[in-house]
């Protein structure tokens, strides 16, 4: 039974692809595997990562990449987390919240005794990963509706896909760029969402006025950091 409402379309182009085995990994990837058996230790993995800035130019790489450059930006966190997650038994999904400004965030999403939750790195503190509290998608992505504002931020959109059967690709282990991942959540639908105005405008104001006063390091003035599911360090 789909874990899905009826009414929610998750993308999918091909037939299902299988999960590698454990012979399939490198050492320094299995053991990644093994230390990481819940999402809360992924993202904590995740956490301890520097962020991959693409100083040398654009990368998407899976989690093959991922370890053995020890950095990693949204969407090869997200694609890790599902590589890892998926060896213990979690649908390898990812979540892609569709901004204004087209500078979307894609996560790992899972779901635990019937609620949602996700894995995610970023840039930006109050994107990270959440804890499984939520009862609908709708009600997690909510959750990041004000932390998403920034100068040009807004969530307009989301969309969920299966990476199994949303590309061609091997998106796990492949030592080359995975750009068909992006491709392809960029192509697949998306649910809009349409929040108050007063509420953006008010988050704006507040986002600018904190940025007025520390120009650099995180911003920390958000109320729902008790459902993160973890906080990283910069």
């Amino acid at each position: 039974m789909s874990v899905f409402p009826k009414s929610f379309s998750v993308a999918h182009n091909y037939p299902p692809s299988s999960p590698p085995g454990r012979d399939d990994f490198r050492p320094a990837e299995w053991a990644i595997i093994r230390r990481c058996r819940t999402p809360k230790q992924v993202q904590d993995y995740l956490n301890g990562l520097p962020y991959n800035w693409e100083k040398h130019g654009e990368t998407l790489r899976t989690l093959r990449g991922v370890v053995s450059h020890g950095t990693a930006h949204c969407l090869e966190a997200a694609l890790s987390a599902a590589a890892i997650m998926e060896q213990h038994g979690y649908p390898p999904l990812l979540l892609d919240l569709e901004s204004q400004d087209q500078l979307d965030h894609v996560l790992f999403l899972f779901q635990k005794r019937g609620r949602w939750g996700t894995v995610a790195r970023s840039r930006d503190t109050g994107l990270h990963g959440r804890k499984h509290v939520f009862r609908t998608i709708r009600d997690l992505v909510f959750s990041y509706i004000d932390t998403y504002v920034d100068g040009s931020g807004r969530i307009v959109g989301y969309g969920v896909g299966d990476l199994r059967t949303l590309v061609k690709g091997d998106w796990r282990l492949s030592p080359k760029n995975v750009k068909e991942v992006e491709r392809n959540l960029i192509k697949m639908p998306h649910k809009r969402l349409h929040t108050s105005d007063r509420r953006y405008e008010a988050m704006l104001r507040k986002f600018l006025a904190y940025r007025k006063e520390h120009p650099t390091g995180p911003v920390t003035f958000y109320s729902n950091r008790n459902v993160w599911l973890g906080i990283p360090k910069y």
